[in-house]
């Protein structure tokens, strides 16, 4: 896609050291000199069902798409109203967060937002560019890693929290190439982007289907245990149906406990749920969220429990624990109340029967954010093979879904170097590395994605959603004043 692509003729120093030397023609300045609004948004002053429209910065995503599912309604004033209306061509930038993908990240109001008669709310600030820029290229140059890295930068701390104001948004250094130029950059990387997303869209596709043969095999074992010739029974549980006759059916709070162990103030390592890779130390997650401020009210867990992330348990967020160390308080820490294998439980609660109970008995707080209790874990069934079983249960998965772990991760891999390539390519597009005003792009493309084409951040999301409690604080108490 890029083999025949040039640098520019001539360059020049731009005087910025983080963005070095740009094409001799293009003009270099502050952001703020083509920006004719420059605003922060609102969030009035309650819900209402006949209220407005207010977007917010978790329906942004990480790469700066829109992921619009259930737009708060709030009551605004007809200032309120007037003042942070989104018109085509606006670009939105979160502006408060605790996670480093999430601070920054810019969405572009399209013909479509703007048709919803949408304002946005006081977490997000509003930049509105004069005619001598086109807003498509600002919108890839925010999100470029040139601009993001920027903004990551400049963001101030405070409560755990790191923000942006309009004032640091304004003082961005900028490359303007001519109107002309930008509309030729614009349009080639718009190619490129659905190129690269369709390659990436397929081998999610890939991924879906060698997961759901993954996770039936899976389901088969834990269920129904190794021997085919087995005698079975009801089950007794919602969902799930038969299962071996020698197999008990206990409920979870006969199986397992709350265990508090609280923290005390020695130095443990921090642990965090992920969704892909399960209980891991904080340092490894690939989406770091700020440090804490305090453990005090955190909990010690050690290798045997059964950890989860209340908010999470519908999509299978239950975890055994391999290592010792902390966990915020939002987990659920439970200890096996008789001898058995936790990573069975693991793979048991995993399976899509038991993701729809927990689903069905957790309470819900938002969109795609549900709180388990204690007490509605306790009440939920679970199936119960001997120890030995189990043992054996585990480790025959392990075997039979080893060759479809393999492909997975050679797919999410390919998936890790094509966003790699994207992020490089833009980047050195917009900041004039390459020249791409003599490609020649497709008569007939646009810049709108088929619908089976997803966000590039797609894969990355299970992680950045996980630990929602520890880090973006604005998805579950947004917005606040």
């Amino acid at each position: 896609m890029t083999a025949d692509i040039k640098p520019y003729p001539a360059y020049k120093d731009s005087g910025v050291p983080w963005l070095g030397d740009v094409p001799e023609h293009w003009d270099v300045g502050r952001l703020r000199s083509a920006l004719v609004r420059n605003d922060s948004g609102c969030w009035g002053s309650d819900f209402s069902a006949s209220g407005s429209l207010v977007l917010r910065s978790n329906e942004q995503t990480v790469d700066g798409t829109w992921q619009i599912v259930a737009p708060a309604r709030r009551l605004l004033s007809h200032k309120e109203q007037s003042e942070s209306r989104l018109v085509e061509g606006d670009l939105v930038i979160t502006k408060s967060s605790g996670s480093s993908k999430h601070i920054g990240k810019t969405s572009l109001v399209t013909p479509e937002i703007a048709a919803m008669e949408c304002c946005f709310s006081n977490f997000m600030q509003r930049i509105r560019l004069d005619a001598t820029v086109e807003p498509k290229l600002a919108w890839y140059w925010l999100n470029s890693q040139v601009g993001r890295g920027q903004l990551v930068y400049e963001s101030n701390t405070t409560t755990g929290l790191a923000n942006l104001n309009g004032v640091i948004i304004g003082n961005l250094s900028f490359g303007f190439p001519p109107l002309s130029e930008q509309v030729a950059i614009v349009r080639y990387l718009d190619h490129a982007d659905r190129k690269v997303r369709q390659a990436i869209r397929a081998r999610q596709q890939l991924i879906k289907l060698l997961t759901e043969q993954k996770q039936s095999v899976i389901q088969h074992a834990v269920t129904l245990g190794l021997d085919p010739n087995v005698r079975l029974k009801p089950s007794g549980v919602p969902w799930l149906g038969d299962v071996p006759e020698h197999w008990e059916t206990p409920l979870n709070q006969q199986v397992f406990r709350e265990e508090i162990r609280p923290h005390g103030g020695m130095p443990e390592m921090q642990l965090s749920l992920s969704q892909h890779h399960g209980l891991i130390a904080t340092r490894d997650m690939q989406e770091r969220s700020l440090q804490t401020a305090s453990y005090d009210n955190w909990k010690v867990t050690v290798p045997g429990d059964l950890v989860l992330n209340r908010f999470k348990a519908h999509l299978g967020v239950f975890f055994a624990a391999s290592l010792r160390g902390i966990v915020s308080f939002h987990y659920g820490v439970f200890a096996p109340k008789r001898v058995l294998d936790t990573k069975y439980f693991e793979l048991l609660f995993h399976t899509y029967p038991y993701r729809m109970i927990y689903a069905g008995c957790s309470n819900g707080m938002t969109v795609g954010l549900q709180n388990l209790s204690n007490q509605n874990f306790y009440n939920v069934r679970c199936v119960v093979p001997p120890i030995s079983e189990q043992v054996a249960i585990v480790a025959c998965a392990e075997r039979e879904t080893q060759t479809l772990n393999t492909s997975i991760s050679k797919l999410e891999h390919e998936i890790s170097l094509l966003r790699e390539y994207r992020t490089r390519l833009i980047a050195d597009v917009v900041t004039g590395k390459l020249d791409v005003r003599g490609v020649k792009v497709p008569d007939d493309e646009t810049d709108v994605l088929p619908e089976d084409v997803e966000t590039i951040d797609d894969v990355e999301a299970i992680d950045q959603t996980d630990d929602v409690a520890e880090g973006d604080s604005e998805s579950s108490s947004e917005e606040s004043a």
